[in-house]
C-alpha cells in the first residue's frame, strides 16, 4: 500500500468509530489518507480525531465559510487510487445508487475516477429490506466493491445481519485487490454472457432463462486483475460496467460472429453464455395470427461456438467452456471439455438448490483435462468468479 492515495468516506452509523482503526492501517502501510465525513458522521467520531491519525485536514464541506477555499470534488476525485466508505448507511447507499449529490462525499464519489470499496453497516431489517439490497447489488454491478456486513449484536440490542466489517477485514480486502490487480495486466479475455434470442418472428422468439450475471461477474473480476475485458453479450438487464467493452447481439449466429472476430487477438476466452442450441428453420417477417390449427415450427442445429474456437484455438490460448446439466452432470460435462478442445469446464447443475439461472449465487465443479475435478460450495457469483480466474491463472502457469 506504500504511496497509494486512498480517500476513506465516513457516514452517519455507530460503526464510525471503527474507521479509526482502518484509518490507521493505511497510514501504518505506507498509503496517504484523506477524509471525508458527512454531518451526521461528525455525531460519532470528532474531525479532530480523524485529521490526527491522517495527517491531512479533515473535509466535510463544499468550501471553508472563513476564508471561502473551496474543497474540489473533482481534484479528490483524480487524485485517489481508491475510495473506501465505511461506514456506508442505508441513506448513503441509496443516494450512491441514484446520483443524489447533497454532501461533499457524494459529490466526490460521482467524480471518482477510481475503485470505490463500501462496507455496508446498519440494522438487520433495514439491511434485509430489499430496497437496500437492490442498492446493495446495484452498485455491485456498477464495478464497486462490497465488503459486505457481518452477522452479530447490532447497536439496537438484536442480533443478525448488519454490522460493519471489522477494519482489518475491510484493509485487507483493499491491499489485496492491489496486490492481484496486476495479475493478468496485458492480457485480453473474451467472455460470452447472458442468452441468445432466435426469432421466430418480428415479436416472439425461443430463448432461455439465462440473466447473464454469471457472465458480467467474471467480466468484473478479470478488469480487476488488470485485463482488458471484451464481453459479448445477449440480451440482459444489467447495468453496464465501466471499463468493459460490450458488443451487444440478440442470436447466436450473431454472437459467433463477434466471437470469431475477437478470437483470434484474445488470450484467454470464457464461454458463459446460453447459447440456444436450436433457431427457426424460417423467421417470419411478419407477425403470425393466432389460428385455430395447431402451430409447429421447424428447427435447425446452431453452431456450437466453443467447438468453433476450439477448432481454431492457438497453444498460447485458453478457452474454459460451461455446462450446464440436469442428469449424468460429470459424465456430460466430460464429453464436451473433450470434444470442444476446453482448457477446463465449469459444471453447475439445476439439481443445485441456489445455483443455475436468474440467481445470485451458484455452485460449481471444474472439471480438467487430465481428468481430475475440483468442487466447490454454494457461494455468490462475484465468488464463484474469483475461483474460477483463480483456476485460470494457475492453468496459464502451466
Amino acid at each position: 500500500m506504500k504511496g497509494k492515495k486512498i480517500v476513506i468516506g465516513i457516514t452517519g452509523g455507530i460503526a464510525a468509530y471503527k474507521t479509526a482503526y482502518l484509518l490507521r492501517e493505511f497510514i501504518k502501510e505506507g498509503a496517504e489518507v484523506k477524509v471525508l465525513m458527512t454531518q451526521a458522521a461528525k455525531e460519532f467520531i470528532t474531525p479532530l480525531t480523524m485529521a490526527t491519525l491522517s495527517k491531512n485536514p479533515v473535509l466535510t464541506d463544499f468550501f471553508n465559510p472563513e476564508n471561502g477555499d473551496w474543497n474540489s470534488h473533482v481534484d479528490l476525485g483524480l487524485w485517489a487510487d481508491a475510495m473506501v466508505i465505511a461506514p456506508a448507511t442505508a441513506n448513503t447507499l441509496a443516494k450512491m445508487n441514484y446520483g443524489i449529490a447533497d454532501n461533499l462525499l457524494l459529490t466526490s464519489y460521482l467524480s471518482a475516477k477510481c475503485p470505490v470499496f463500501f462496507a455496508p453497516a446498519m440494522d438487520l431489517d433495514m439491511y434485509k429490506h430489499p430496497a437496500t439490497q437492490k442498492n446493495i447489488n446495484d452498485l455491485i454491478a456498477r464495478g464497486h466493491i462490497c465488503i459486505d456486513a457481518d452477522s452479530g449484536e447490532l447497536a439496537s440490542g438484536l442480533i443478525g445481519k448488519g454490522r460493519m466489517a471489522e477494519p482489518l477485514q475491510i484493509f485487507n480486502v483493499v491491499k489485496n485487490f492491489f496486490e492481484y490487480r496486476k495479475s493478468l495486466k496485458g492480457k485480453k479475455v473474451l467472455i460470452t454472457a447472458g442468452p441468445t434470442y432466435e426469432a421466430i418472428d418480428p415479436v416472439r422468439f425461443i430463448g432461455n432463462y439465462s440473466s447473464g450475471k454469471m457472465g458480467y461477474a467474471l467480466a468484473e473480476e478479470c478488469k480487476n486483475r488488470g485485463a482488458e475485458v471484451t464481453i459479448v453479450s445477449g440480451p440482459v438487464s444489467i447495468p453496464k460496467p465501466e471499463g468493459i467493452h460490450i458488443i451487444p447481439v440478440k442470436s447466436a449466429s450473431e454472437m459467433l460472429d463477434a466471437c470469431l472476430k475477437h478470437f483470434p487477438d484474445t488470450d484467454i476466452a470464457i464461454m458463459n453464455a446460453a447459447v440456444a442450441d436450436y433457431t427457426p428453420a424460417q423467421t417470419s417477417e411478419k407477425k403470425i395470427k393466432r389460428t385455430k390449427d395447431d402451430m409447429f415450427i421447424e428447427l435447425k442445429p446452431t453452431k456450437d461456438i466453443a467447438a468453433e474456437l476450439g477448432k481454431i484455438k492457438k497453444k498460447n490460448q485458453l478457452l474454459i467452456g460451461f455446462a450446464l446439466e440436469t442428469d449424468n452432470e460429470e459424465k456430460n460435462a466430460d464429453k464436451k471439455l473433450k470434444k470442444k478442445n476446453l482448457d477446463f469446464i465449469v459444471l453447475n447443475s439445476l439439481q443445485d438448490k441456489g445455483a443455475g439461472f436468474g440467481y445470485d449465487t451458484n455452485k460449481i465443479s471444474i472439471l480438467f483435462q487430465d481428468n481430475k475435478m475440483k468442487k466447490f460450495e454454494l457461494k455468490t457469483k462475484l465468488e464463484v468468479a474469483k475461483d474460477i480466474v483463480n483456476e485460470i491463472e494457475l492453468n496459464r502457469k502451466k
